[in-house]
């Protein structure tokens, strides 16, 4: 079995300087999010087929922004 790290690199790197939400609140109708010091970098849908879906669609998201930004 694959271990958090291994499965959700991405996530792994973001969360030494950054931070990821889970779950609703007031502010967002997102299920997910993506944060760093300057705010918001990324939202994912109001809903997943389950919570495993979720971080996966936010460590590719991140693994774009990585790219993007030449990490």
């Amino acid at each position: 079995m694959n271990t958090f790290d291994e499965q959700y690199a991405n996530i792994a790197a973001w969360v030494q300087d950054g931070w990821i939400e889970i779950g609703q609140d007031d502010f967002s109708r997102s299920f997910i999010r993506v944060l760093d010091i300057g705010g918001l970098v990324w939202e994912g849908k109001t809903t997943y087929e389950s919570v495993a879906a979720a971080l996966a669609d936010a460590d590719a998201a991140i693994g774009r922004w990585f790219e993007e930004e030449g990490y």
